[in-house]
């Protein structure tokens, strides 16, 4: 049974999506696990007040889609006077940036858009620049999750774009990714992201949160990886149950990410229950890191657990990409990677 049932298994190596300008645009809305996000579900590290006053202070962002109240020129029930355009939540990884991004996103009218750096560049290479502007204009707000500092040409690219939308009257939230070297532990991503969107700069207020992450309990643990005869009985187990599962060897699956644009993953994995991986090694070449980074963030956000064998898969990243530039986004990965291999596969319906 076991090697008729293992045939079933599907491959991530032979998913190629193509997606279209149409398709990206219906998935800018917040990922699964923040459907139901709102500012009163936040959970704040009293430790650190920057994380209350960020909550209050987007709040009061969101405040200026409220209808004006009835009332007289000094009455406490006016409409507060017009404030920035824009918002940057900048600070570390697992501090709840895009928890309340996505609160944001809920309490602002339509039409809006949520969206990571990635899909935004890559909607503008599906349908065109003009006619993203075209797709875009109109929006209430536009939310841009890990605003990317690391391409210049694609960051010019996105600033101008929302130099265009705001002028129109849009309004933008964006959050940071700390980039390279972190520069302050994410404080000074802030100021490279000003730099970058140049003359927009007057148009955003930096709203910084502080705190430690919040998996930083998994962050200490370690992603479990199984023997490979576990594996290779957990997988017919799975099929046998009506699990939709992927069984891939992981260098085969860093080299098909190398054909696949990263827009794309969510594609990848659509609906898949559960990915297992087999014999996982040690990452040394950071382009391969950093397409493993993006496509476990999409797996992260579709909420789908993988099963492995071989290295941990919160160690394949060398000790010369977790002391550099772009650490901080190895250490998300890290803390993402344990959680999703050490959380309980989801039954069937």
């Amino acid at each position: 049974m076991a090697p008729q049932a293992l045939s079933q298994a599907q491959r991530l190596a032979d998913r190629s999506p193509s997606i279209t300008g149409p398709e990206i645009v219906a998935e800018l809305v917040p990922p699964p696990q923040f459907e139901h996000a709102s500012f009163e579900s936040y959970r704040p590290d009293l430790n650190f007040p920057s994380q209350l006053e960020a909550v209050e202070r987007l709040n009061t962002f969101a405040g200026a889609w409220l209808p004006q109240r009835p009332g007289g020129f000094f009455s406490r029930t006016r409409k507060p006077k017009a404030e920035l355009p824009g918002i940057y939540l900048d600070g570390g990884f697992g501090v709840g940036k895009t928890h309340l991004l996505a609160a944001l996103w809920h309490a602002a009218p339509g039409p809006k858009y949520f969206g990571t750096f990635i899909e935004y560049t890559a909607l503008v290479g599906a349908l065109g620049y003009a006619a993203t502007v075209k797709q875009l204009s109109g929006a209430r707000l536009i939310c841009i999750d890990e605003f990317e500092l690391d391409d210049p040409g694609d960051t010019m690219l996105m600033t101008r774009l929302l130099g265009e939308l705001v002028a129109s009257g849009t309004r933008v939230a964006a959050t940071s990714n700390t980039p390279p070297n972190s520069l302050g532990e994410g404080r000074f991503a802030a100021i490279d992201f000003l730099r970058e969107i140049q003359a927009m700069s007057a148009n955003f207020e930096i709203v910084r949160i502080d705190g430690l992450d919040y998996r930083r309990r998994d962050v200490e643990g370690h992603a479990i990886a199984v023997p490979r005869d576990e594996l290779d009985q957990m997988v017919p187990a799975l099929l046998e149950r009506g699990s939709a599962v992927t069984r891939d060897d992981f260098g085969s699956l860093i080299r098909h990410l190398s054909t696949v644009h990263p827009s794309k993953y969510i594609k990848m994995i659509h609906g898949i229950d559960v990915i297992a991986l087999t014999d996982v090694y040690l990452l040394t070449d950071q382009t391969d890191a950093l397409r493993l980074v993006a496509f476990i963030d999409r797996v992260y956000d579709a909420e789908i657990p993988i099963i492995a064998n071989g290295q941990p898969l919160n160690e394949v990243f060398d000790q010369e990409m977790l002391s550099g530039g772009y650490r901080k986004k190895y250490q998300r990965s890290q803390s993402r990677l344990v959680a999703l291999t050490t959380g309980e596969l989801p039954p069937h319906d």
